[in-house]
């Protein structure tokens, strides 16, 4: 089957070198059907799983659309190059190839679909590389701003958000964050303000900036709804735990519900936070003047990836 897959691709590809051919009654090369031969025969070369020669038959392709002025099309061949490159593990060299697609996307007037290529560029690329993925997504939510879709730019923001905090990035997701949140703001949807707002109070408490944190939530009072919502309370009872180091009601806080069940990378900021000169959560009879809570020990001594100098 394989060998009979590549027999074909060969013979496409005889067809298309053809097609280029010019003569006394053929002057112009026939670029368009020489790039639908080559498209062939990177199928043939793929269903073979013959990555490498499919890759080089797409970018054939690409390079006679581009001849042709067919940029779309040029762009796709390229773009579908750098799926054969993931398909070796070569995820590097597939990103370049997909970010040379998305440029060619743009100056073809399709910044939509360059934007989702970046998207998929960026989940491909997020488990090998996080920088690159958050300048990916980062790039792709650019291009949906700029088209006025918010509400696709602000779900690539928020994952560039949060590979940030992961990265331990913190000054950089804060600044992240706030940009999410007015777009949040932007679009209406005020509840999603309210969550923000919690991951930035978070973020800057863990940066060991009261006074940021405190101003986000003042700032969030402008917000319909803000006053008296569960995350308001939550977060004006927080800040105070941490300006007064109570200990016992930062943990109460970190450890409830609302926190608990936010992204994983917020919950893992909330669950890990300590007040300033506090220690890990522990029973009161063994530290009675740590104002801790008789919770058990272990509740607060899970793994702590920011613990130790971010606050």
């Amino acid at each position: 089957m394989a060998a009979q897959k590549i027999n074909e691709a060969h013979e496409h590809m005889a067809k298309g070198e053809k097609c280029l051919k010019t003569s006394l009654t053929k002057w112009k090369p026939d670029y368009d059907s020489a790039a639908s031969e080559y498209a062939k025969a990177a199928v043939c070369f793929k269903n073979a799983k013959q990555y490498e020669q499919a890759k080089d038959a797409y970018l054939k392709e690409a390079e006679y659309h581009t001849e042709n002025k067919t940029l779309f099309h040029a762009a796709k061949a390229i773009e579908q190059a750098g799926m054969m490159m993931k398909e070796q593990k070569k995820m590097p060299e597939a990103i370049q190839l997909i970010e040379k697609a998305c440029m060619m996307y743009m100056e073809n007037g399709t910044p939509d679909t360059a934007a989702m290529a970046l998207d998929r560029a960026g989940k491909l690329i997020e488990p090998l590389n996080l920088e690159k993925a958050v300048d990916l997504y980062q790039k792709a939510a650019g291009v949906f701003e700029n088209e006025d879709r918010l509400r696709q730019a602000v779900e690539l923001l928020g994952k560039a958000s949060r590979l940030l905090v992961r990265l331990k990035r913190l000054d950089d997701a804060a600044v992240a964050l706030q940009k999410e949140k007015n777009m949040y703001k932007e679009i209406e949807n005020f509840p999603m303000c309210f969550k923000k707002t919690t991951a930035q109070v978070l973020i800057h408490l863990h940066r060991g900036d009261f006074v940021a944190a405190d101003k986000c939530v003042r700032e969030s009072y402008s917000l319909p709804g803000y006053s008296g919502s569960e995350d308001s309370v939550a977060m004006e009872t927080l800040l105070q735990g941490y300006d007064e180091q109570d200990e016992d009601q930062v943990y109460r806080v970190c450890n409830s519900p609302l926190l608990k069940y936010m992204d994983n990378d917020y919950a893992k900021l909330a669950i890990s936070l300590r007040v300033p000169g506090g220690g890990a959560k522990k029973k009161k009879a063994a530290a009675p003047q740590g104002g801790a809570s008789g919770a058990p020990a272990g509740a607060a001594e899970e793994e702590d990836d920011y613990e130790g100098g971010l606050c």
